[in-house]
């Protein structure tokens, strides 16, 4: 039987929707990912994270991505977008994973799935190959999207900052205002904020 890491991306952007990616796999694969290196999508370049994708997918059963949507996000809070996103990636799969491992210390509440087995593992996608594979799945999917929205919206210098506050992003907000895309009700537009991470 199959499990499955689930990990999410742009919980801290202050443009775009919030992404989860769950990576079905059976578990005697699990050594194969970490000799590829795959690893915590933060400590890679987005290069290298291109190149692992169809190797993760090679090595999977199968790779679902659920997505959250400002609008979503602004509906629940960004916790609750980040959980349903997960919960969507896993609901694609055809036959139900025997285990869920989740990046973080929220457990996942099932709404539109029967109760699974669960481990939430802070720090997952540094310590278990299935979360770390599902967080480069994640991220390589969330800025592929953005990169097709920063062509809409150049001013905002979307294709470099995918959507987090960086100086640049605080100042084009400032003098241009908000998109659709954007997190209104978030208060984290401001530029004298501190930047947040990826």
């Amino acid at each position: 039987m199959a499990i499955a890491g689930v990990d999410e991306v742009g919980r801290g952007a202050l443009f775009g929707c919030v992404v989860a990616a769950a990576v079905f796999i059976e578990p005697e694969h699990l050594t194969a990912l970490t000799q590829l290196g795959v690893t915590d999508s933060k400590r890679l370049s987005p290069k290298r994270r291109e190149s692992l994708v169809p190797q993760i997918q090679t090595l999977s059963l199968e790779v679902y991505v659920g997505v959250a949507t400002v609008a979503e996000i602004e509906q629940w809070n960004i916790l609750e977008a980040s959980l349903r996103a997960m919960e969507r990636a896993i609901a694609q799969c055809a036959s139900l994973p025997e285990h869920c491992y989740i990046d973080g210390n929220q457990p996942l509440r099932f709404r539109e799935l029967p109760p699974l087995p669960q481990t939430t593992i802070i720090a997952g996608d540094r310590l278990h190959p299935a979360i770390a594979a599902a967080s480069i799945v994640a991220k390589v999917w969330r800025d592929r999207h953005i990169s097709v929205l920063a062509t809409q919206f150049p001013q905002y210098d979307l294709a470099n900052n995918k959507g987090y506050g960086t100086a640049k992003h605080r100042a084009a907000i400032a003098q241009y205002g908000l998109t659709p895309h954007h997190r209104r009700t978030w208060n984290l537009c401001s530029p004298l904020l501190p930047h947040l991470g990826h």
